[in-house]
């Protein structure tokens, strides 16, 4: 009965982050990257749109909410290693697994926020 709830709820987690970036991308028809002209003159590709905080390119998007999902995820598996029936080589190795993924999420969170906004934060 458990694992049946839990699955359901996956589905419905993932279903939910699929179609809001879907009606999203729809309703705000972002591009998916941009482009800026350096010092020589030439046009180079961007991910990450610099200076506003509200408006994003579609890679931007999808690489913010892999990184929120991951963080997610991570507190899931922390979440897990509370069985009494998981032996402790285990338990170790989902908790420094949940670990894992939640500093990478806050970090790589981090340096995507300092790249929209440089000097974000600095005293």
């Amino acid at each position: 009965m458990v694992s049946s709830a839990l699955s359901n709820d996956r589905f419905l987690y993932s279903s939910v982050v699929i179609f809001y970036g879907i009606i999203y991308d729809v309703i705000v028809e972002p591009p998916s990257i941009g482009s800026t002209t350096d010092e020589r003159g030439h046009s180079r590709p961007v991910a990450f749109m610099p200076y506003r905080v509200n408006g994003q390119y579609i890679l931007e998007g999808l690489a913010s909410s892999f990184m929120f999902t991951l963080g997610g995820l991570g507190y899931v598996i922390l979440d897990q290693t509370q069985s009494t029936t998981m032996p402790k080589f285990n338990r170790l190795l989902l908790i420094f697994l949940g670990f894992i993924c939640i500093v990478i999420s806050f970090l790589t969170t981090w340096i995507f926020m300092r790249m929209k906004l440089p000097g974000y934060l600095q005293s």
